[in-house]
């Protein structure tokens, strides 16, 4: 992007409604706080977890600007399936992996590959008994943000996407899971994507149903 589209990207995701947001996003809230199992499918990804007693935070510009997420704390043990980030590169610490994927039993990551930077992913998860868990689950919901920039404090807001965190999970929203590590991983689900609530399909092609 040149200073002037980077400009307009920029009061594009923060110059909004948060009134009207935050209400959008608590009925949001509300589907996934009513749930039990929440499943994630999309391209080579097909993941269950559970939030049952867990309830979400809506980030509607008070915390972070720009805000556009609700985000959990998933059970800890409940992680079961398989997630692949083939859509952006996971960014941490500026270290940039491409096509990480992540096979889960019992909530842990029993098995992870990478199409570049492997070592670093694989280093980083070693970390602590913590970082092969998950420490969120969030939900996308800024309109304003349509694109990938490689700054995970836009793009985690991406409206029609989620973000798992390997790592440390929210005391403040029911999470028990300890690490030092805590990594956003953008998925994108704009392009075939589902998620479901107890079963009950909820969003399709990132648009809510």
């Amino acid at each position: 992007m040149t200073l002037e589209e980077y400009e307009e990207f920029v009061y594009g995701a923060v110059l909004l409604d948060w009134d009207a947001e935050s209400r959008r996003m608590a009925r949001i809230a509300e589907i996934f706080d009513a749930a039990d199992e929440v499943r994630l499918v999309g391209e080579r990804t097909d993941l269950t977890l559970s939030l049952a007693g867990r309830r979400g935070l809506v980030e509607d510009g008070h915390i972070n600007m720009p805000g556009g997420e609700v985000f959990y704390s998933p059970v800890e043990d409940s992680a079961e399936g398989e997630v692949t980030y083939c859509e952006f590169p996971a960014v941490y610490f500026g270290h940039e992996v491409s096509g990480v994927r992540f096979r889960f039993e019992r909530g842990q990551i029993v098995d992870a590959s990478a199409e570049s930077g492997e070592q670093f992913l694989l280093r980083t998860l070693d970390t602590d008994p913590g970082a092969r868990r998950l420490g969120e689950l969030g939900i996308g919901c800024n309109p304003g943000i349509e694109r990938f920039t490689k700054n995970v404090g836009f793009d985690e807001k991406i409206d029609g996407t989620i973000h798992l965190a390997v790592g440390n999970s929210y005391a403040s929203n029911g999470g028990k899971n300890v690490s030092s590590v805590h990594w956003d991983m953008v998925k994108d689900l704009r392009g075939g994507g589902r998620i479901y609530a107890d079963g009950t399909l909820v969003q399709e092609d990132g648009r809510w149903l």
